[in-house]
């Protein structure tokens, strides 16, 4: 079944090319099923760059998924006004609609205090509109600290050196809904300077560690109801990503290290081996499969507040 997208969006050819079964708006208003509303709250800077990481995923299983993109009230300086205009909406605009799932991703802010970033305000209202409008919220990287702190008071600390690379990770808990089917190591990306630690989590008893790196630390938390997730590494990324944001550190003349465990050998000349690819479409299908679909009321008008 298809994600239903506008198709002008730059991702529909994207994903067209790439035979992923993604149908536009007016096609998709003419078949007699509901399909999932699924909110993305992009905070990260090349916004197009990240909702199609983000589309390729939600569109790999056999449901339809109705797509909102979703800003900050923020200029974009990474993404032409036009792109914002014709495709994004305001959280004014979509506050009063209740969502299946809701996707708020990281943002390059790490270093500020929460309380610093522009938009922390209306980010806040944003977490408190997700205990009551939306089923199931998946946050990520800065997003998910964000989350953390705002809902459960978790802090955040600078790291000596940015965490950058791809990581191998271990499940404390596998009979959790989102990592259903997993073996017992994968991989994901991380790319941050700041990290929440295990003992401060392990402090708040509504809250589940579920997988870890013992080299990137604590990687999934959820909450005791499987309705919020927080994930502290990038899934989403494709093979590439790690590169241009190395590649783009060493051109501003940047001290940054090779990224752990991403070139063979090391060596920023190889292609990188893409080897979360597998992991990130499973845990975007459980998610979509298991916590949504199969638990969101039919009506959503019926939708449970989120006690937290």
């Amino acid at each position: 079944m298809p994600i239903i997208i506008p198709d002008n969006l730059p991702a529909f050819s994207a994903l067209e090319k790439e035979r992923i079964f993604a149908i536009p708006n007016d096609r998709a208003f003419h078949q007699d099923i509901r399909p999932l509303k699924i909110a993305i709250v992009n905070l990260m800077p090349d916004k197009i760059v990240t909702e199609t990481q983000l589309l390729r995923l939600l569109s790999n299983t056999p449901l339809h998924v109705d797509i909102d993109l979703v800003q900050m009230n923020h200029v974009s300086k990474n993404t032409p006004q036009e792109h914002m205009l014709a495709f994004y909406k305001s959280f004014d605009e979509v506050k009063d609609n209740r969502y299946d799932g809701v996707i708020i991703t990281g943002a390059p802010v790490e270093l500020l205090e929460f309380e610093e970033v522009d938009y922390w305000n209306e980010l806040c209202e944003v977490f408190e509109w997700t205990k009551t409008n939306v089923f199931s919220t998946i946050h990520i990287c800065w997003g998910a600290q964000a989350g953390l702190h705002y809902h459960y008071g978790v802090p955040k600390y600078t790291l000596d050196k940015k965490m950058f690379g791809n990581f191998k990770h271990h499940i404390l808990h596998p009979e959790n809904t989102l990592l259903k089917g997993f073996g017992d190591v994968f991989h994901c990306p991380h790319s941050r300077h700041t990290e929440v630690r295990g003992e401060d989590i392990k402090k708040v008893s509504d809250l589940t560690i579920v997988a870890e790196s013992y080299e990137a630390g604590v990687h999934v938390v959820c909450d005791k109801t499987e309705r919020q997730f927080f994930l502290l590494g990038h899934w989403e990324y494709d093979r590439e990503t790690l590169a241009k944001e190395y590649f783009r550190d060493i051109h501003k003349g940047l001290d940054i290290e090779i990224p752990y465990n991403y070139f063979p050998n090391g060596n920023p000349d190889n292609t990188p081996v893409f080897n979360w690819s597998c992991s990130a479409n499973l845990m975007y299908a459980n998610w979509l499969n298991y916590c949504v679909y199969q638990r969101t009321p039919y009506n959503l008008n019926n939708l449970e507040k989120l006690e937290i």
